[in-house]
């Protein structure tokens, strides 16, 4: 008969597994899963189904986070775009989510957060569809997409050549020039900033996956990004830029250069990161020919509890966002990791 285990550390062959399985992600992997811990301290968990054979034939990470704002909860995985179940059928599939509906009791958690790209058949839980990804099919050339993208949008992209961009691609050295624009846009947005640490502990984590890319103008870097490659899928989970960038049109560069980036590495598709439907991320990402590609994020509630408003639609986060954006920058450099660290 088959078992399911829930640890707070990787089994053998967790890795193995995940990466043959047809939907699984980046963040699966042990070494990732383990970021906030590592970075913040928070409690991670690795829940295993096996075969009658004893080989895994599913796997499900979980780290728990709580604030005073919204409680106890655990994720699937957290400050990321991607997570969930993985499993080779539905019977694995059943004891995984069995597994962790046992674990949010003994936790006493107010809900479980699955991020999944594919829906799940057969999961009787509270579904958010709220959230899409954006996916580029890349062409085999930069010419080649040069041309596909119009006029426009070329346009846009010559216009930063009057600033006479320097662009550098590289890696971990390149994060705390990369972390001076991200902390900066944040603040901009009123949401509180990762830890210049937390960005070291992800690249770390997969250092052959990660690269960043800098677009440097008048003298410092206007806009960077932190590139995150699986398989032949090229995704940008953070890109930032400073508030002289938009009207020199160096935020386009960056994107172009990060395209270009992807197809020379080889890649066929690139995520463009996850965007609420209809918002001006989705219409930015949209003019580059990114497809939307339906997230399902699957919740399972404790008693008398309600879907979690963890975003700006809920009016005690829109009044945060609010008021973090009028602190001092020292302030919220100083604050917000403490603070980032449990938002999922």
């Amino acid at each position: 008969m088959s078992q399911c285990e829930i640890l707070t550390a990787s089994p053998t062959g967790w890795d193995e597994f995940v990466l043959q399985h047809p939907h699984s992600s980046p963040y699966h992997l042990a070494d990732v899963v383990q970021v906030g811990a590592r970075a913040f301290g928070l409690k991670n968990y690795f829940i295993v189904s096996r075969n009658a054979e004893g080989a895994i034939s599913g796997a499900l990470p979980l780290v728990e986070q709580a604030s005073l704002a919204f409680g106890r909860f655990l994720v699937s995985v957290p400050f990321f775009n991607y997570g969930g179940a993985l499993a080779t059928g539905p019977d694995s599939l059943r004891r995984l989510i069995t597994a962790a509906e046992s674990l949010a009791k003994e936790r006493k958690v107010q809900h479980v957060e699955l991020r999944h790209e594919q829906p799940l058949a057969g999961l009787d839980y509270a579904l958010r569809l709220d959230k899409i990804t954006m996916l580029l099919d890349l062409p085999a050339t930069a010419e080649a997409l040069s041309k596909q993208l119009g006029s426009k949008l070329r346009s846009q992209i010559r216009r930063a050549e009057r600033e006479q961009p320097v662009v550098e691609i590289g890696g971990r050295e390149l994060i705390p020039r990369f972390y001076e624009v991200f902390r900066v846009a944040m603040h901009e947005l009123g949401t509180p900033v990762y830890s210049r640490r937390f960005f070291e502990t992800v690249f770390d984590a997969m250092p052959t996956r990660c690269t960043l890319v800098l677009v440097n103008a008048r003298g410092a870097v206007q806009a960077a990004s932190f590139l995150v490659r699986y398989r032949d899928r090229m995704e940008v989970p953070w890109a930032a830029c400073m508030p002289l960038a938009k009207p020199l049109a160096l935020n386009m560069r960056l994107y172009w250069e990060m395209l270009k980036h992807s197809i020379e590495a080889g890649c066929r598709q690139f995520d463009f990161g996850r965007s609420t439907r209809g918002s001006g991320t989705h219409r930015f990402k949209a003019q580059w020919g990114a497809q939307p590609v339906q997230l399902n994020w699957y919740y399972w509630l404790a008693p008398g509890r309600e879907l979690p408003k963890l975003n700006q639609d809920n009016p005690r986060y829109a009044l945060a966002a609010s008021i973090w954006r009028r602190l001092p920058r020292w302030f919220v450099n100083a604050a917000g990791p403490h603070i980032v660290k449990n938002l999922p």
